[in-house]
């Protein structure tokens, strides 16, 4: 009996449960990035997904995997960015109230979306307010279901489904063997990705991929224990920063998953300006990591092609716009 809180049966589950409700990404190429990347490089542009990132997978399945009555009370989600808006939407979709706790000092375009997608938003200070004792208070006063962003077994097991897809699309491409990068802040969509491939695609090798300064992940798999970050804020891939790997899913990603890969800032615009000039595709710093691996780190991956995933699509034009200057660089 598998004893991981989360396996492949929990994920083709949740694959069924996202039919008809997720988009199937492509993975999409050009010989331009080839060149730059020195092998066959293929991309999962999930900033093409409701909501504009992958968040949306493990939103609809933990909604949809609740009990009926339970999941008409609503629920409830600490989040400042992508999750929030997979989790208000997909509660949205099923019919239910969602309430997203967002500090108040979040991009007012984040709070204003999530709004526009039926959520109710409840402010809080990072300074002076505990955003845990504001959330177990609202979860208890309305009955409300907590859904995690990435150390939740459901969550898990739909960001997994992208790694079903993965599986099948490089079969369909004609690549057995290579890694496959994946942008990772918690873990939730590494160790999905990581346990979707062990079952359908195991010459394919998920490795996470970080900002430098907030690589707790790599640190993480290198020591063989869970790391944590000297800083919480400062990057500009805040989409996928967080204080370390979780507890669910780093054991997940140390048995499954290759070394981390660790990017630069300036890496990581050029890889965004790189997806819109070559891909046409609009990715966000956080989303960008995993492709600024693979094209500025070919050493450090092994064979003639390689996967990256573009986690997310949710960036402000500002931030857009300095990223597309690079191009001219």
């Amino acid at each position: 009996m598998d004893e991981t809180p989360v396996n492949i049966e929990m994920i083709r589950a949740a694959a069924a449960r996202l039919s008809g409700h997720a988009r199937r990404t492509p993975l999409l190429s050009s010989p331009f990035l080839d060149e730059i990347a020195g092998r066959r490089l293929l991309v999962k542009p999930e900033c093409l997904q409701h909501t504009g990132s992958f968040k949306f997978r493990g939103g609809w399945s933990a909604v949809s995997a609740l009990d009926p009555d339970i999941r008409a009370r609503g629920v409830i989600a600490f989040s400042s960015g992508n999750h929030a808006q997979g989790v208000a939407h997909a509660a949205a979709l099923h019919g239910v109230p969602s309430v997203i706790i967002m500090p108040a000092d979040a991009p007012r375009l984040k709070i204003d979306n999530t709004r526009a997608l039926g959520a109710e938003v409840v402010l809080y200070d990072r300074v002076g307010e505990d955003r845990d004792a504001l959330g177990a208070r609202l979860a208890e006063e309305r009955g409300l279901t907590l859904i995690k962003p990435f150390d939740e077994p459901q969550v898990i097991a739909g960001q997994g489904t992208c790694g079903l897809e993965i599986a099948a699309q490089a079969a369909e491409a004609g690549v057995e063997r290579a890694d496959v990068l994946v942008c990772c802040g918690g873990g939730g969509l590494t160790s999905g990705i990581a346990l979707a491939l062990e079952a359908e695609a195991p010459g394919l090798r998920a490795r996470p991929c970080e900002p430098e300064g907030f690589d707790d992940t790599a640190r993480s798999l290198a020591s063989g224990q869970r790391e944590t970050n000297a800083a919480m804020a400062g990057s500009i891939c805040d989409a996928i920063v967080t204080p370390s790997p979780g507890a669910l899913t780093f054991p997940i990603m140390h048995r499954l998953c290759g070394p981390g890969l660790v990017v630069s800032e300036d890496e990581v615009l050029l890889a965004m300006a790189l997806a819109f000039l070559r891909l046409k595709i609009v990715v966000e710093p956080g989303g960008a990591v995993a492709l600024a691996a693979a094209l500025f780190h070919p050493d450090a991956i092994e064979g003639d092609s390689v996967i990256a995933v573009a986690t997310g699509g949710n960036v402000d034009p500002d931030t857009f716009a300095t990223a597309l200057a690079r191009s001219g660089d």
